[in-house]
């Protein structure tokens, strides 16, 4: 039997409530949805989720709390095989919340969030020592939201030998104290470091994504480029998020540019899928899964 990937996921968790639409709204404007869907999001969180659908284990490292809208995210999240470890349980503010619209036709979406600075202060948000959470994990991917926790969840993946991937999503004060423990930071084309690159500040491997154009990656010794799958998207919410857990359930199977190849391929499945969870038996129905599993034999 093959070993179960195992992956430990750190950072933010919130609410989305995804209305689909014929055009986006103009400012004033209002608009009927054709339909409304509720599902747990985030960066490290849509991440988890992609982990799991692939057939990994999927640990949350995040800041939930006690309110009514959390046990609602640990149910989705219990539904789709991500087990939660969350370093806030007692807070009664309610998780981070965003509203999402999705235009029918293509797939683009806006996105209105209060994320990670209503929560608890950061200081609250520790990696927590007391229980080992990275023992035999594969890989652990941080999305630096909780500045604390990502520096945490680094340093004791750092001390055991554990990659750490960085979801770089924009740049966050927290990255110049986190890079030098990242060794892959995969980022978008609109991402800008202040004064050096991120080759610059030490980070071994970079990769580059946008969107539809193919995915650049870089390291000491070489570089190169990788295609992203043609097809008609339907749903692009989480897409980046979706790729990055491919990539860190991917992590130590295989080596660039086949490691960027699943990812593409499990991003694209979900840009082609409605709704934040329809495309998740896609994905464990997929050649990629299958490509995994033939990768760790």
């Amino acid at each position: 039997m093959l070993p179960v990937v195992k992956c430990v996921l750190a950072g933010l968790c919130t609410v989305d409530i995804v209305q689909r639409v014929a055009e986006l709204p103009a400012p004033g404007e209002k608009v009927a949805s054709l339909s409304m869907e509720v599902a747990a999001g985030g960066p490290a969180t849509n991440a988890a989720v992609t982990v799991a659908a692939l057939g990994g284990s999927a640990v949350l490292v995040t800041a939930l709390g006690s309110h009514p809208l959390a046990d609602f995210a640990r149910a989705d999240l219990a539904a789709c095989g991500v087990e939660v470890y969350d370093v806030t349980p007692e807070s009664p503010a309610p998780p981070a919340l965003s509203a999402v619209a999705v235009r029918e036709r293509d797939g683009e979406r806006t996105v209105v969030s209060r994320n990670a600075g209503a929560l608890p202060p950061s200081s609250r948000l520790s990696f927590p020592r007391h229980h080992d959470l990275v023992t035999s994990a594969s890989a652990v991917l941080i999305d630096g939201h909780h500045p604390d926790l990502a520096l945490g969840a680094a340093r004791r993946a750092r001390e055991r030998g554990i990659p750490v991937l960085l979801d770089a999503g924009s740049w966050k004060p927290v990255l110049t104290e986190l890079l030098p423990l990242v060794d892959i930071a995969a980022c978008s084309a609109h991402f800008r470091a202040p004064s050096e690159s991120l080759r610059e500040r030490g980070v071994p491997i970079v990769i580059t994504t946008a969107g539809a154009d193919p995915v650049r990656w870089c390291t000491p010794e070489s570089s190169g480029e990788v295609p992203v799958p043609e097809v008609a998207a339907r749903d692009t919410l989480g897409a980046g998020d979706v790729w990055h857990g491919a990539l860190a359930y991917g992590v130590g199977r295989f080596e660039l540019p086949e490691l960027i190849r699943l990812a593409n391929e499990v991003a694209a499945t979900r840009v082609e899928h409605v709704g934040p969870r329809s495309w998740l038996t896609a994905v464990k129905n997929s050649g990629a899964r299958r490509q995994m599993a033939e990768g760790m034999s």
